[in-house]
């Protein structure tokens, strides 16, 4: 490790409400950092390997590896598939995060994921390994937590917490989810 990111304090920023945009800022944050010659990797928690989406394509373009870890909405798949897929994904996200090998890395969609009450997840996904996580990352390791209803625990253990809200939508108008504005 050179002695610049040694000396760097690494911030943990979270993205949270139900407006939308909090995946989008996270890979603003991406886009920026990969622009400055960071390493960057992207995990996402609920998304699917089996679908296809945009901002995955244009970050391959850029050497920025996004790995779907989930197997889509949690109304979709059953409660043992949701679990097995947190199960092997948790770990490989753990594993980036503690190497220190990225100077940024984006867990999205982990606050949806932590907040699943359908079903059990803290045997998979427990919260105290991800408080435990943010707090004991190596020092230069940003960190981007993103989804709908973060825990207390997670704001508590950020360094910015933003909370986006919806004032209008074109969902509400019956206009369902737009090529390259939501996929």
């Amino acid at each position: 490790m050179n002695k610049t990111k040694q000396n760097q304090r690494g911030l943990t920023l979270v993205y949270t409400g139900d407006g939308k945009g909090k995946t989008t800022a996270a890979l603003g944050i991406a886009l920026r950092s990969t622009g400055k010659e960071m390493k960057v990797k992207i995990f996402q928690f609920i998304k699917s390997p089996q679908r296809s989406y945009g901002e995955q394509r244009a970050f391959k373009k850029l050497g920025v590896e996004m790995i779907q870890l989930g197997v889509g909405f949690t109304w979709t798949k059953t409660p043992e598939e949701h679990r097995e897929a947190l199960k092997k994904g948790w770990p490989l996200a753990k594993e980036a995060v503690m190497s220190g090998e990225y100077d940024v890395i984006i867990l999205d969609e982990l606050n949806n994921a932590l907040s699943i009450d359908r079903f059990p997840i803290d045997d998979v996904l427990p919260l105290d390994e991800v408080i435990d996580l943010i707090q004991n990352r190596p020092s230069h390791v940003h960190l981007v937590i993103t989804g709908r209803n973060a825990k207390q625990e997670v704001k508590d253990a950020a360094d910015l917490v933003s909370v986006i809200m919806p004032e209008k939508h074109y969902y509400d108008e019956g206009i369902t989810a737009v090529k390259g504005l939501e996929f």
